[in-house]
């Protein structure tokens, strides 16, 4: 027997910043059906130049790729939505920190999120849930 449920998808997204997630949508996915490594090395690539990322932003950003795509917006769909915001946040200038992992507690799940500040965003879940095993973290200026 299946438990009837719904996806949530954000309201008040700016037609613009919609205009931004689609435009990056497809990139994310292809992202995503790489390996994991291949996936750091385009982040990290990327990333270059941008300032970092500020809660506000990143949220943002993960609005609106749920705002455009049920696919971002289900309960599967962590590793394009993550990688989507990430190149989101990129075209507007900053970077956010892109994670993968896994959860702490039993059972074994893999996950992919962003955080910003030190925080995961819109997770629903305590910031020590998950277990990062990667990451691509924005480049602090004096590290140039």
């Amino acid at each position: 027997m299946t438990t009837p449920s719904a996806l949530e998808r954000p309201d008040g997204v700016p037609f613009v910043r919609k205009l931004g997630a689609r435009l990056v949508l497809l990139p994310a996915v292809a992202l995503s059906f790489l390996p994991p490594r291949r996936v750091r090395d385009v982040l990290n690539l990327v990333r270059r130049g941008a300032a970092p990322a500020t809660a506000a932003q990143a949220r943002n950003a993960r609005d609106a790729m749920c705002a455009v795509s049920l696919c971002c917006a289900g309960p599967c769909g962590c590793l394009p939505r993550s990688l989507g915001a990430a190149l989101l946040c990129r075209l507007g200038g900053s970077w956010l920190t892109w994670c993968t992992g896994v959860r702490v507690v039993p059972p074994f799940t893999a996950h992919a999120w962003i955080e910003a500040d030190g925080r995961p965003i819109d997770e629903g879940v305590p910031d020590d849930y998950f277990t990062r095993l990667m990451a691509v973290t924005p480049v602090s200026r004096s590290a140039r």
